[in-house]
């Protein structure tokens, strides 16, 4: 059903903005992370707009100069959703940036930060879903926070579409269906399931919506 036929406007967030202090320098350690450069426009104002989109991702980020009054470093907590939180900080320490060890919340709220000792060593039990965390900061302090994602939440999802932002994210929902289809097939005396493409596209499209796994 369209925004018309509901009467409810479509509020697409398309870009976040950050406060730097060095435009020049941020660019570089954004180009530096892969990240897509979609603009750089300058004006004879002293307006500058930089922006790039992290990959697979729909949304973007924003800098410049005379862009905002906030100062450099100040914003927090960005986050960042990854399908794999070991594979994605161990992309990052590649590429030299100074990024936390994968941790999950002991007490609630505590991947923020603000809760002293808040913070547990190693990705959540049993790799559940919205629960393992990994943080890093651009040069100017400014923060971003890394969640692993896999089974989305009901009602988080357009119901009766499975999307996948990007090659990495198809190919790690691919890695699970197969790792709990073999499970299947054990349970199953381990006998060959014929059906197996079926079987994969069920779970995929249960995981991606937050509906209940097969079996």
């Amino acid at each position: 059903m369209s925004s018309t036929e509901t009467g409810k406007a479509d509020f697409k967030l398309e870009a976040v903005v950050i406060p730097v202090r060095d435009v020049d320098r941020s660019k570089r350690f954004y180009q530096d992370l892969g990240w897509r450069l979609d603009a750089d426009f300058g004006f004879d104002n002293g307006f500058r707009v930089v922006q790039f989109t992290p990959p697979g991702s729909p949304a973007s980020i924003q800098f410049g100069s005379r862009i905002t009054n906030q100062a450099p470093g100040t914003a927090e907590g960005i986050y960042l959703v990854v399908a794999d939180i070991q594979a994605a900080h161990d992309e990052l320490v590649k590429l030299d940036v100074d990024v936390s060890e994968v941790f999950h919340p002991a007490a609630p709220g505590a991947q923020f930060g603000q809760i002293t000792d808040g913070q547990a060593s190693g990705p959540a039990d049993d790799r559940a879903s919205y629960g393992s965390f990994a943080t890093f900061r651009d040069p100017d302090g400014n923060s971003f926070l890394l969640q692993e994602v896999t089974t989305r939440i009901p009602g988080r999802v357009d119901e009766g579409t499975t999307t996948y932002a990007s090659l990495n994210d198809l190919v790690s929902a691919l890695k699970r269906a197969a790792a709990a289809h073999g499970e299947h097939e054990a349970r199953n005396g381990g006998a060959h399931d014929e059906n197996w493409p079926e079987w994969y596209a069920a779970y995929m499209v249960a995981e991606n919506q937050g509906e209940q796994l097969p079996q």
